[in-house]
């Protein structure tokens, strides 16, 4: 058997038994069993929070599924399965403590029993009834249709289920998760433990049980649903944990090559940028370029010897000196470092049109148009004065405008694609010299910040006291955008109960700072249902966790 050690709890329990056992001897007053009640409304008010805290996890979970169901799905039905045993095992110690109870208060089976009230229990020095009744007639050796013994074997089958590895996952994210398991403590100890009283080894069942007072009885089954509960949080959060185990820091990975033109006249270099559309600022990836006939895009493998293109901040800088006419292509690879420490390859291809003469339509801050706020635009024609250029808008709702020297705004209100068509005057009338394509895209959402988190991150008391409200924040946006707080949401757990309450602006209310006055360390701040003013008008933003330390 396992050299496994009493835990905090039973020492606890097992000194609050001798101490009283030592007063009732010398006749002291029952009152003192009262000390056990103390203890396990406490235990039960943990238990409560614990309940909370799991709720906070699955809400995330079932965002996760919401968001992409294919990903989430296999580690969300694990989730659950967890949560129902969890469920199953803490109604099993209900069912016992129920039972028990209705036999030491001497109550009719059929009545029910307020279980969870020692305080309301008349024999809380009663050590006989629950002796017989979790171990049988032979507390050294129960048989195994002892309560103790089914107790104990179902926190074995508990732990056991809860671990296991989620079926229908990748072998790397069975491994990932396999780590992240390797770190988790459950509790819950069964073995077989050394008796200091009894100056021997002795069972689970034995050492819990034998011959302790209801009082201390109700402790141990609080603190047993304060382990299931807490093991559950433990398995649920490595589960939601191991989800992105294999995203990178940012949403999507796609290659693009981005040229302020692919029509120049010849001579002229010709430049792109090749880059990662989402990057991280930690690390930047590789870039190859290779012929059109030497890249194998399906192996991911350039032959020969490739062209490494300098990156910089996740951006590579492609240069190549132009001479024949026509349409140049040239392929490569983007190789970004997977958070498994594994490198992944994407394709990309590019190609330039080489000529006499060209129009280009260059963004000056980004490859796409955005609703809602002035997009600048440089469009050039060679050979044409800004003055002869000609520019027009289609394909979206918004207009283009000039503003002098070559340089032009555009201002979307709807869309999701537009053209810009170029053409130069030519004494009364005009050439077309072509049109380039853009995408249109609502500005991204900004995230609430409060006391400084944004996200889920920790916090002090004394910083939740001086937060002056809800802040958004949108960081690496070429734009420089307000977005007005409109409304939003504060809860948290206040004496054992969730309590909320609303604001508009983004400033605290009178009510939501007497709330915070009440944190206390160990506790959460949610921070949801924030709605903010976007161009195109009233938007819902992410809220923030904060975890009180």
């Amino acid at each position: 058997m396992s050299g496994a050690k009493e835990t905090p709890r039973q020492k606890m329990i097992g000194m609050m038994y001798l101490v009283l056992t030592a007063l009732l001897a010398l006749n002291v007053s029952k009152e003192i069993l009262n000390a056990f009640v103390i203890v396990e409304e406490g235990l039960n008010t943990t238990n409560v929070n614990f309940d909370g805290k799991n709720a906070i996890l699955y809400k995330k979970f079932q965002k996760s599924l919401d968001d992409n169901k294919v990903k989430t799905e296999p580690w969300f039905n694990k989730a659950m399965d967890v949560k129902k045993r969890a469920n199953e095992l803490c109604k099993l110690v209900d069912d016992i403590k129920s039972e028990l109870y209705l036999k030491v208060q001497k109550l009719p089976s059929k009545e029910v029993a307020d279980t969870f009230k020692l305080k309301q229990l008349d024999s809380k020095d009663n050590y006989d009834i629950p002796t017989h009744f979790l171990l049988g007639e032979t507390p050294e050796e129960p048989k195994e249709d002892a309560k103790a013994i089914e107790l104990k074997n179902a926190i074995i089958k508990f732990k056991a289920e809860i671990l296991k590895t989620p079926s229908g996952i990748k072998p790397e994210q069975a491994a990932s998760y396999e780590k992240e398991k390797a770190n988790i403590k459950l509790g819950l100890n069964t073995d077989d433990v050394y008796s200091y009283s009894d100056e021997k080894r002795v069972h689970w069942e034995y050492n819990n049980f034998d011959h302790t007072t209801m009082a201390a009885d109700m402790c141990i089954f609080a603190g047993i649903k304060n382990d299931i509960k807490n093991a559950e949080s433990d398995v649920v959060g490595a589960l939601l944990k191991a989800v992105s185990s294999e995203d990178y820091s940012f949403d999507a990975v796609e290659a693009k090559v981005v040229a302020p033109t692919s029509y120049i006249t010849a001579g002229e270099e010709y430049t792109a940028d090749i880059f990662v559309s989402a990057h991280s600022s930690t690390q930047d990836p590789a870039i190859l370029i290779g012929r059109v006939d030497s890249t194998d895009k399906k192996n991911l493998k350039i032959a020969g010897t490739p062209e490494v293109v300098k990156v910089s901040s996740g951006v590579g800088k492609y240069s190549v000196h132009t001479g024949a006419e026509g349409i140049q292509e040239y392929n490569g690879l983007i190789q970004v470092k997977g958070p498994d420490g594994g490198i992944k390859a994407y394709p990309f291809h590019g190609e330039y049109m080489v000529a006499k003469a060209s129009m280009a339509v260059s963004p000056t801050k980004m490859n796409v148009f955005y609703l809602g706020v002035p997009n600048p635009v440089d469009i050039s024609v060679a050979g044409a004065a800004p003055t002869d250029v000609v520019a027009t808008l289609t394909g979206a709702q918004g207009s283009i405008k000039s503003v002098g020297q070559g340089h032009y705004e555009v201002n979307l209100t709807g869309g999701t694609e537009c053209d810009i068509n170029v053409s130069i005057k030519q004494k009364n009338t005009t050439k077309s010299m072509g049109k380039q394509h853009f995408r249109v895209k609502k500005v991204p959402s900004p995230n609430a910040s409060f006391a400084g988190v944004t996200g889920d991150g920790p916090t002090t008391v004394a910083e939740l006291g001086s937060a002056g409200g809800v802040i958004p924040k949108l960081d690496d946006f070429v734009f420089d955008l307000k977005f007005p707080v409109v409304s939003w949401n504060m809860s948290m757990m206040i004496n054992g109960l969730y309590i909320d309450a609303a604001a508009n602006g983004p400033g605290v209310t009178s009510e939501q700072r007497a709330m915070l006055q009440k944190a206390k360390k160990g506790g959460r701040v949610l921070i949801e249902s924030v709605y903010v003013m976007a161009p195109e008008g009233k938007r819902k933003i992410n809220g923030c966790v904060l975890k009180i330390k």
